[in-house]
């Protein structure tokens, strides 16, 4: 994967909350972080696992954060890790720009991205960053402490470079979920039937993943304001990568890794392999209307 050092980075597109501490636990709940307790912890806080959605409500405290300011354009931006997340934010918006309404006839509303170091508080209430990166509907921001990718090459086993924008791009996949009213849809049915809860945020999850694999389908092609590409070069290794990241956080593979015993009955955010699956899917078609893990029998 080679970026352009010529794109321009939309840095309004990003704040800067990092050094400005965070608050209190997650809407109230026990919140804990580490590897073993990421399956319980998420499960009570979040949606389950890493790469989650916050709908939780509380505190309707939204973070505000400075503008990135230290990149421009140039080669010696992308050494560092805030720019080409930076170039990675502005490719995905500039995907979904266009084909929201190409492919559900739907304005795409842009969100931001919030960067945090170890605590924040958010309009869905206050998070640590032992969850993982997420996105919280109340306010239209996806969150992530850059850390965790310390956290996924090291210890999570996706050392690629792709990992980081596949990150991203399932954030910015529930994004999508939020502006076309899948995720508030979700919600209800989970109401009407509590006994689906886990089963409905899989299939959540699942299209994350799959909208995911088709922004990266298109990644080549997108553009910085001024037209200019953003990724030089996306090889199928990239893309293997984004698959690599996608099995390393399934359900089945956290709880193992956690030293539990596989509990299905747990899982939020699907098996390793439906991860993959979906991603695939996405990547394949490069069709998000593909992406319809609600339908009957999507999930197997």
């Amino acid at each position: 994967m080679e970026l352009n050092e010529r794109a321009d980075i939309d840095t309004s597109q990003i704040e800067d909350g990092r050094g400005s501490g965070g608050g209190g636990g997650l809407g109230g709940l026990p919140i804990g972080g580490g590897i073993a307790g990421v399956v319980v912890t998420l499960i009570i806080a979040l949606v389950g696992g890493y790469f989650g959605i916050n709908t939780l409500g509380g505190e309707d405290d939204r973070p505000a954060g400075q503008p990135i300011t230290q990149c421009s354009t140039g080669a010696e931006q992308l050494q560092q890790v805030v720019c080409r997340n930076g170039l990675y934010v502005t490719s995905i918006q500039d995907y979904w720009r266009d084909q929201l309404p190409e492919s559900f006839g739907e304005q795409y509303v842009p969100a931001k991205t919030h960067l945090f170091e170890g605590r924040v508080s958010t309009a869905c209430g206050a998070a640590d960053s032992g969850v993982g990166p997420f996105y919280c509907p109340a306010d239209d921001k996806v969150y992530i402490d850059l850390s965790f990718y310390q956290v996924l090459s090291r210890q999570l086993g996706a050392p690629g470079e792709f990992a980081q924008p596949y990150v991203l791009a399932h954030e910015y996949g529930h994004h999508i979920q939020d502006v076309l009213g899948t995720e508030a849809e979700m919600r209800r049915r989970q109401e009407r039937d509590p006994d689906s809860a886990n089963q409905e945020s899989v299939k959540l999850e699942l299209q994350a993943d799959c909208y995911a694999g088709a922004w990266a389908r298109a990644a080549s092609t997108t553009t910085d304001k001024d037209g200019d590409k953003i990724f030089k070069s996306l090889t199928d290794a990239d893309i293997q990568e984004g698959i690599q990241a996608a099995g390393q956080i399934g359900d089945d593979t956290l709880q193992k890794r956690g030293g539990g015993d596989v509990n299905p009955e747990q899982f939020t955010h699907g098996t390793s392999a439906q991860r993959q699956q979906w991603f695939r899917v996405g990547y394949e078609s490069g069709d998000p209307q593909r992406c319809d893990t609600f339908k009957a029998g999507a999930v197997t």
